[in-house]
């Protein structure tokens, strides 16, 4: 899978994300509550703290809970709620371990349809409608998996040229587009509401 990506802005962090399925879902599924960067770094930073230089499914999901939401933890703290976001990393991981045997490209190497990669993302734990759909066009416009449909399974996050989310970050202007993007958004809502 090896891919040149800029998600966490961090090159030893982000050549992990390029190369790791798994570090790539992991960091999507903590992109959340917290900046997209530092969301984005967690794998790395998990990572060294298991003491290894990728993440394995079969391990995190063995992981004592309470052990492993310590590591998440130690300062710096790899999210704003470590604990919790630990649980959702360890289900994540035993989801992967169950229904891909740990193997966290196999939930879209061989998908033949964006629909049928919407779907299996979207039943990852962690992952709703919207992470779903961002991890989509990520895999479409920075990993190379392009199935069938994929720019509509992925919804408004497909669009060509956007600037909405963590899929249209290449580097250190994009993040500005994508934050002042994410920063409209919350001042619309907020004047609807």
């Amino acid at each position: 899978m090896a891919t040149k990506v800029h998600l966490s802005q961090r090159p030893e962090a982000d050549e992990l994300l390029g190369r790791s399925p798994l570090a790539a879902l992991v960091g999507m599924l903590l992109d959340q509550q917290i900046p997209m960067e530092w969301a984005f770094t967690g794998p790395y930073t998990i990572a060294g703290r298991l003491g290894a230089d990728d993440l394995d499914a079969a391990e995190i999901a063995a992981q004592d809970p309470e052990r492993f939401a310590a590591l998440l933890s130690e300062k710096p703290a790899v999210h704003r709620y470590p604990g919790s976001m630990a649980k959702r990393v360890q289900q994540l991981c035993q989801y992967v371990v169950e229904h891909y045997d740990g193997d966290a490209e196999a939930i879209w190497r061989d998908v033949d349809s964006g629909k049928e990669l919407f779907k299996r993302l979207n039943a990852l734990p962690g992952y709703g409608k919207q992470k779903a759909q961002i991890f989509v066009a990520l895999l479409g416009k920075q990993y190379g998996v392009r199935p069938e449909g994929w720019r509509e399974a992925a919804g408004d996050y497909g669009e060509e040229g956007s600037h909405r989310s963590v899929a249209d970050i290449t580097g250190p202007e994009s993040l500005e587009k994508v934050r002042a993007f994410k920063q409209e958004m919350k001042a619309a809502a907020k004047a609807k509401s």
